[in-house]
């Protein structure tokens, strides 16, 4: 048997010393690299979305408590020849994929899109020319009680790319 194995190795080392084949070069690759234009959203500014203090924890229902999501794209000319698209990133809820986690744990912010669920993380195709509709609205974790008073605040990233 190990003189099977021999055999077996010095077949293997023969396939590797063989001569390359040769190839001729007829393939010819090019093209130019550009930097798209940059953008700005809300002028480099934080969007701050306030609630208010007179939220009642037994109203929160994904309905009540809508608020605009005020925002601009600005980008330099020529980024209307670019697809763009628009991007919210954050900590999900465990209950809503679209819906920023809160310092309170069964309390989340839902963002609709043109009135649809904006899942996080998730790109949508825009035009910088008509911006999305963005709008937030409190929601709460199905069957985990009431909520409890106190201020409450959620942080995500609004971001545009080019592809």
């Amino acid at each position: 048997m190990n003189s099977g194995t021999g055999l077996i190795t010095l077949l293997l080392i023969g396939m590797f010393v063989r001569e390359p084949l040769l190839a001729a070069e007829n393939t010819h690759f090019q093209g130019s690299l550009i930097e798209p234009p940059p953008c700005t959203i809300n002028d480099g500014q934080t969007i701050d979305v306030d609630f208010g203090d007179r939220l009642g924890i037994n109203k929160i229902d994904g309905i009540n408590y809508l608020q605009s999501v005020n925002y601009t794209v600005k980008c330099e000319e020529g980024a209307g020849a670019w697809d763009m698209s628009l991007t919210v990133s954050g900590v999900a809820t465990s209950f809503d994929k679209a819906a920023v986690q809160t310092n309170k744990k069964q309390l989340g912010l839902r963002l609709l899109q043109d009135g649809k669920p904006f899942i996080l993380d998730t790109p949508i195709p825009i035009d910088p020319e008509h911006l999305p509709v963005l709008e937030v609205v409190p929601v709460q974790q199905p069957d985990a009680g009431a909520l409890t008073e106190g201020a409450f605040e959620a942080t995500a990233t609004l971001q545009t790319d080019y592809q």
